[in-house]
């Protein structure tokens, strides 16, 4: 069954391709893009360790390049996809982006925004969780348990 080329899957696949690029680096195998339009405007992932900083998460670096793309630093009318419940801090960054929607793979029961609040985000950012959820947190799984060497 071919996927909607414009479907929150299909863009979701795409955040995936990204995660496991950062699953091949050894970085925490999280995914990112920003689209506008139906547009791909940027892609990300997970550079914490290559840039040794720990706010160079997949939904920070997706929210620069695309900001860099618009030529503004709102994100009106845009669609971030990211394979794992941002975090707070990235969370607080896509308030201040004021994205449309986000959509996102897993759930991150420790870390992720929504154990702490939902308004975290902006009023008018819709959310949907759990797109490719199976997938996204078996990658994430895959690599803590090879981390560990299990």
């Amino acid at each position: 069954m071919e996927l909607n080329p414009f479907s929150d899957e299909y863009f979701m696949k795409t955040a995936f391709h990204e995660a496991q690029l950062a699953f091949e680096k050894k970085e925490v195998p999280v995914g990112a893009i920003v689209v506008s339009r139906n547009k791909i405007i940027a892609r990300a992932h997970n550079l914490t360790e290559q840039l040794n900083d720990v706010t160079a998460h997949a939904e920070m670096q997706a929210i620069t390049a695309a900001a860099n793309y618009l030529g503004g630093k709102y994100l009106e009318g845009c669609t971030l996809f990211v394979t794992l419940e941002p975090c707070v801090m990235c969370a607080g960054a896509l308030f201040w982006s004021k994205l449309d929607r986000v959509v996102f793979g897993a759930w991150d029961k420790k870390r992720g925004f929504s154990s702490s609040s939902e308004a975290i985000l902006h009023p008018k950012t819709e959310v949907l969780g759990g797109v490719m959820e199976l997938e996204c947190a078996e990658l994430i799984q895959n690599f803590f348990r090879e981390k560990r060497g299990q």
